[in-house]
C-alpha cells in the first residue's frame, strides 16, 4: 500500500493563496502537507522527479512567506506549491534536461521563477522529461518513464512528463513545462489537465535550456482555467533581458465561429475512442458557435517543417556541444531525431522560411473567417511498451495536431474533452492567433462550463489490469450454449446494449450450437448485445476460440462508443435468414420455441 488515496484532490493554488493571506492556514503548513503526498506519491512514481528540495529548505521558504504576510503583504500565490521541469533554471537546484553529462548550476533563476517567487509560490523541485525535451511521450529520460497518472501502462505524454503528473496525482497545485511540438499540451490531455501554452514572447524564457529557442514556451499545467489565469498574471510580461521576450498584449476573440479540421482530414491512428469524444466535443460547441470546417492541409505542412523540415537544425545547434562531446551520453532516439540537422544546408533553411512564410500568411487569412480553432489534442494515445517499441512513429503521431502552432505563431490551451475506457484522458486543443491568450481561457471556460465533463478517474496506485470490453450477440449471451467461454475467463458483465442503426443480424445455416452473423449494414438496425469485460491475456485466449466464418472486429454502439465484438465473413451469410427485424438473437431462440 502507498498510503496515498487514490482519490486524493487536486490542489486548488486559488484556494491555497486565498487561505494563506486570509490566515486560515499558513505556507508552512501547506508546505508539510505537499511534503507528505510527494512521499506518498513516491511509493507510485519516484521517476516523476530529477531532484526536490530538501525539507529544511521548504520549510525555511514557507516560513519566510509567513512572515511576509504577518507584515502585510496580499501574496498572489502565497504557499502554493508547485514544480519545475528540469530544463528551467532554478537557483540552488541543477539543471540536467534529463542529461547527467549535460547537468549544470546555475547561477540564477529564470525569469519566470523569479516572478512566481516574488509572488509567494513554493518550488518543491525539479520534474523529470524527454530528454532535452525533444520527444511527446516521456519515455526517453535516464531518470526513468513518467506514466500516466491514470493508468500506468500507458505514457504520460512528454515532454513535460513527469510535470504533467506531479499536478495530475495532487502532489502540487501547478507545475511549468515547456512547449516546442506540443510539449505543453499532450501530457495535459493524457492526465486530464490543462495546458496553457502561451504566446511566445507573452512569458519570459531566459534561464529555459533551449530546444528550438525561436519557438520555445514555458507552460503551465494546473487543474482549472481559473489557476492557468492566476499564473498568467503573475508570470506574463516584457523581460529586457529576453531577445524573444515582447510587450504584454491581449487581443479580443470571439467565440462565434471555430474553426475544425475537415472531417476526411482527422486521423485517429486507429483510436476509436478518440474520434468519438472528439465529436462529443464537437456537438457542444457547436450548441453556441458555428462550427467552419477548414483545410488542414497547410497547417499540416508547416507541421512537417519542424522534425522533416530545417528546423530539425535548431535542436542540433541548441545540442552541439554534448554532440560534439559526448554523443554517447544522448538517449539512442533522441540522437537519431537531432544529429540529421547537421547535415541541413542555410540553402535548406532559407527554403523552409521562406514556405512558413507562405503558410503562416495563410494561417493570417483564416483568422479572418474563423475566430478560434478547436483541434483534437492528439489522435490516439499509446502503451508505455508500444512506445518503446515504435519510439519515433508513434512519437510522431503524437505531434499530428500540435506541431504548426508555435511554428506559425498562435497560442493555444489544451483542455480535458473525455475519459478513455482505460482511464487516460481526451483533449481538444483551443487555438488563437498570438495574443489571443486571455480570449482562450475565456472559451475554455465557456466550453468546460457546458460540457458537463466527468470528474477524472482515481489513480492509478500499484498498475490496473488491462481489459477489453466485448459484445455478444448470440451463443456467448447469458443462459446461452457458450456463455461458460466467458465465465471461465472471468469476464464481467458491463450490461446490455443496442448497436447502432447500421447492422444486419442472420441465423447462421448448419451451425452447432445455432450461431448468428452480424454484418455491418447502411440499411441496417439497431441490434441487442451484451458487453463483457475481460483481461488482455483472456481475451486473447477467447479469440484463439472463435471459429470461421466469424470473427472478432470492432462494433459501435447506440451512444457511438465502439468496443470489440462479433463480426462474420462474407461466407457466413450462404444460406442464412435474416432476423433482423427479430432486434436480436434472445427473440429469435424464443420464436423458435
Amino acid at each position: 500500500m502507498t498510503g496515498l488515496d487514490p482519490a486524493l484532490k487536486r490542489l486548488s493554488a486559488a484556494g491555497i493563496a486565498a487561505s494563506v493571506n486570509a490566515g486560515r492556514t499558513s505556507a508552512v503548513a501547506i508546505a508539510e502537507d505537499t511534503l507528505a503526498r510527494a512521499a506518498a506519491y513516491d511509493a507510485v512514481q519516484p521517476q516523476i522527479w530529477i531532484s526536490r528540495a530538501p525539507r529544511e529548505d521548504l520549510l525555511a521558504a514557507a516560513r519566510a512567506i509567513d512572515a511576509r504576510v504577518a507584515a502585510g503583504e496580499t501574496l498572489p500565490l502565497a504557499g502554493v506549491p508547485f514544480a519545475v521541469k528540469d530544463n528551467i533554471d532554478v537557483a540552488g537546484f541543477e539543471t540536467t534536461a534529463a542529461c547527467p553529462a549535460f547537468a549544470y548550476r546555475p547561477e540564477g533563476s529564470a525569469g519566470v521563477i523569479e516572478r512566481l517567487l516574488a509572488a509567494g509560490a513554493l518550488c518543491i523541485g525539479k520534474t523529470n522529461l524527454d530528454q532535452f525535451a525533444t520527444g511527446l511521450n516521456g519515455s526517453r529520460s535516464p531518470y526513468g518513464i513518467p506514466r500516466n497518472a491514470s493508468n500506468l501502462a500507458y505514457v504520460s505524454g512528454g515532454s513535460s512528463s513527469g510535470s504533467s503528473v506531479a499536478v495530475a496525482a495532487g502532489v502540487v497545485a501547478f507545475a511549468l513545462g515547456t512547449d516546442t511540438a506540443g510539449s505543453g499540451r499532450v501530457p495535459a490531455a493524457f492526465n486530464h489537465l490543462i495546458g496553457f501554452k502561451p504566446t511566445k514572447g507573452r512569458w519570459s524564457t531566459r534561464g529555459l535550456v533551449p530546444a528550438c529557442r525561436t519557438l520555445d514556451c514555458i507552460t503551465v499545467f494546473t487543474d482549472d482555467t481559473a489557476d492557468a489565469r492566476l499564473v498568467d498574471q503573475v508570470v506574463a510580461g516584457f523581460d529586457p533581458a529576453d531577445p524573444y521576450s515582447k510587450p504584454l498584449a491581449d487581443i479580443s476573440r470571439g467565440q462565434t465561429r471555430i474553426g475544425v479540421p475537415r472531417r476526411s482530414q482527422r486521423n485517429w491512428f486507429g483510436d476509436p475512442e478518440s474520434e468519438y469524444l472528439y465529436d462529443r466535443a464537437l456537438e457542444n460547441l457547436a450548441a453556441r458557435a458555428e462550427l467552419v470546417e477548414i483545410d488542414y492541409a497547410p497547417l499540416q505542412e508547416a507541421a512537417q517543417l519542424l522534425y522533416g523540415g530545417p528546423w530539425v537544425a535548431e535542436r542540433t545547434a541548441a545540442m552541439a556541444d554534448i554532440l560534439a562531446s559526448d554523443p554517447d551520453a544522448i538517449d539512442p532516439v533522441v540522437r537519431s531525431v537531432v544529429e540529421p540537422g547537421a547535415a541541413v544546408s542555410a540553402v535548406d533553411l532559407f527554403g523552409g522560411i521562406y514556405r512558413l512564410a507562405e503558410i503562416k500568411r495563410h494561417a493570417d487569412e483564416l483568422w479572418k473567417t474563423i475566430d478560434i480553432m478547436a483541434f483534437p489534442t492528439t489522435g490516439a494515445t499509446y502503451r508505455v511498451s508500444e512506445m518503446l517499441a515504435a519510439p519515433v512513429a508513434l512519437n510522431s503521431n503524437l505531434g499530428a495536431y500540435t506541431n504548426f502552432v508555435n511554428l506559425l505563431d498562435m497560442a493555444a490551451l489544451a483542455v480535458p474533452a473525455g475519459i478513455r475506457a482505460n482511464g487516460t484522458g481526451f483533449g481538444i486543443t483551443l487555438i488563437g492567433p498570438a495574443d489571443s491568450d486571455r480570449a482562450l481561457l475565456e472559451a475554455a471556460d465557456a466550453y468546460l462550463g457546458a460540457a458537463n465533463l466527468p470528474s477524472p478517474p482515481p489513480l492509478d496506485l500499484e498498475g490496473k489490469m488491462q481489459t477489453v470490453k466485448l459484445a455478444v450477440v448470440g451463443a456467448h449471451l447469458k443462459d446461452m450454449p457458450l456463455h461458460w467461454q466467458l465465465t471461465s475467463r472471468e469476464a464481467t458483465f458491463v450490461g446490455a446494449f443496442d448497436t447502432a442503426p447500421s447492422y444486419r443480424l442472420y441465423a447462421m445455416a448448419e451451425s452447432v450450437p445455432p450461431k448468428p452473423a452480424l454484418v455491418h449494414s447502411e440499411d441496417g438496425a439497431p441490434i441487442k448485445v451484451e458487453v463483457y469485460e475481460m483481461g488482455v491475456a483472456e481475451f486473447g485466449s477467447f479469440v484463439v476460440d472463435v471459429p470461421a466464418p466469424l470473427a472478432i472486429g470492432t462494433v459501435t454502439l447506440a451512444d457511438g462508443t465502439s468496443v470489440k465484438g462479433f463480426v462474420s465473413e462474407p461466407r457466413a451469410l450462404t444460406g442464412a435468414e435474416d432476423i433482423t427485424s427479430l432486434g436480436g438473437w434472445r427473440a429469435y431462440i424464443a420464436r423458435g420455441a
